[in-house]
């Protein structure tokens, strides 16, 4: 049997965020077991413009709610569709992160 990679199963995660939440690339990591590899968990979130099927990774921000992979996704297109979701973002900041937040290890069962 094939073992998944990391991106995929990064990938897998981010595919259950919901439409309006989001999430770190910590709390990713953290779920899946490899708390100190956020920069990993970032850089499949940079590849994941190829994977099928598609990965929300406009989801997925640092902890503190800032859109610091915006640059990846060209101009304000990351800001855009977080906020066709519902989600106010200003200067890059996610507003009402809080609330906002989905966080996997409470949400999906381990």
């Amino acid at each position: 049997m094939e073992e998944i990679n990391f991106y995929d199963k990064v990938y897998q995660v981010a595919r259950l965020i919901p439409k309006g939440r989001v999430t770190s690339y910590g709390a990713i990591a953290s779920y899946l077991g490899t708390k100190g590899s956020s920069r990993m968990v970032g850089y499949a979130m940079q590849a994941a413009g190829s994977a099928q099927p598609p990965v929300p990774a406009h989801r997925v921000v640092n902890r503190q709610g800032l859109l610091t992979a915006k640059q990846h996704f060209g101009g304000n297109l990351m800001q855009r569709l977080l906020e066709s979701e519902g989600v106010k973002v200003e200067n890059d900041q996610v507003q009402d992160f809080k609330t906002v937040f989905w966080d996997p290890y409470i949400e999906l069962e381990l």
